[in-house]
């Protein structure tokens, strides 16, 4: 079954294109800066070059117009889309064919996360009057934390408030989660049970994972806490923002620009939110650099220890995600912040590349520290290919 997926974003559309069962990828892409001056699309396709295409993105519509105009070229016939949503609110505990009624969901809680519902609810739309005749799927990112227990989702708000707004938990890069799940548990042998799985990327969200129950997660009501990440500030005292009306006179949406976009490692080290250029500046003396790793080094492994207690304990770390997958260096100073664990990773296993699953840990470890490559667009097609039946 040849599916294609689909992540919407509010100035972005990523696209895979992919067989389910021989996890081939045809063609894969992304445009840019839509809405905005200079957009482009970047493709490229199974043992061929990436190609850039100047052209003119004004929205999501003409987007996912250009995508099914190259995808053509590619001569493989498409059975089934699926599409990342961000935000399932409380209409997606699991992932649901596309009706009138359910896109109707994604619209009805855009208001959790504007900047991305809003546009792949608009994606789905194009997509089901474009060919009718193919079936669509919504992988809601808050799914796999939906069902964590009460008493780890809920907050401390008046009742009436909570439920009349439904204000919650709900976590964020579920689908990498559970993908994480289902490869630690094959690569393990099926002995990993208390898993705590970190994706570490510009987006950063820890998650507890109990023989493949989602017990709660670092991410709350938005995307917007938990870890430090690339623009987010991740978690502050909720204070802050009254803080900074009152004081500062800064608007709401002023406030929501700055923890979202301006904040977070760009923040902090003045130079980049790319961990590579943060490395790079520390490893040259740059103080500021030097502080952004320890205070994320520091968070990860703050929110780690939180996430073994939901647990009652822990046999398994897994770092996933551009900064997970790809830093040694990053991972080691979560590490040794872990020590007093008797969490030890072997140096040279850390320092290997590899698309594949590897555990880099010692035998002595405490526990087993794995590094696992995410795979969220295989996760959302075999979600279509469970929906569809095909």
């Amino acid at each position: 079954m040849n599916v294609l997926v689909i992540n919407a974003g509010s100035s972005s559309l990523k696209y895979q294109l992919l067989d389910v069962d021989t996890r081939e990828v045809y063609a894969k892409g992304n445009c840019e800066r839509i809405g905005i001056d200079g957009s482009f699309i970047g493709h490229s396709e199974m043992g061929g070059d990436k190609q850039q295409l100047d052209v003119a993105l004004p929205d999501h519509k003409t987007a996912i117009k250009h995508v099914f105009e190259i995808l053509k070229n590619v001569d493989k016939p498409i059975d089934g889309i699926g599409h990342r949503v961000v935000q399932g609110g409380w209409y997606f505990p699991e992932s649901k064919v596309v009706t009138d009624e359910t896109l109707g969901w994604v619209r009805e809680v855009a208001p959790l996360a504007p900047l991305h519902n809003y546009a792949e609810a608009d994606v789905i739309e194009i997509c089901r009057e474009m060919f009718p005749e193919i079936g669509n799927v919504i992988v809601a990112d808050t799914s796999f934390h939906y069902n964590m227990p009460a008493e780890a989702h809920n907050y401390a708000l008046p009742k009436e408030v909570v439920d009349s707004l439904h204000i919650r938990k709900y976590g964020a890069h579920g689908t990498s989660h559970r993908f994480i799940w289902r490869s630690v548990d094959e690569a393990s042998n099926h002995t990993a049970h208390k898993v705590v799985s970190c994706h570490l990327g510009s987006g950063a969200s820890l998650c507890a994972i109990q023989d493949g129950k989602g017990k709660d997660n670092t991410m709350g009501l938005t995307p917007l806490d938990g870890h430090i990440m690339g623009t987010r500030c991740g978690t502050v005292d909720p204070a802050t923002v009254f803080y900074l009306s009152r004081e500062g006179h800064y608007s709401i949406d002023e406030i929501d620009t700055m923890m979202n976009k301006q904040s977070g490692l760009a923040a902090i080290s003045g130079v980049s939110s790319d961990c590579r250029d943060i490395e790079a500046g520390a490893a040259e003396g740059n103080e500021r650099c030097q502080m952004a790793i320890d205070m994320w080094s520091y968070r990860v492994a703050s929110q780690f220890a939180t996430m073994v207690q939901a647990m009652n304990g822990v046999d398994t770390m897994v770092f996933t995600a551009g900064v997970g997958e790809n830093s040694a260096h990053m991972r080691k100073e979560v590490v040794n912040r872990l020590a007093w664990m008797g969490v030890k990773i072997d140096d040279d296993k850390n320092a290997v590349r590899s698309d594949d699953p590897r555990e880099i840990s010692t035998p002595d470890s405490s526990l087993h520290v794995w590094v696992i490559p995410t795979n969220e667009e295989l996760m959302i097609a075999l979600d279509v290919k469970e929906l569809l039946g095909k």
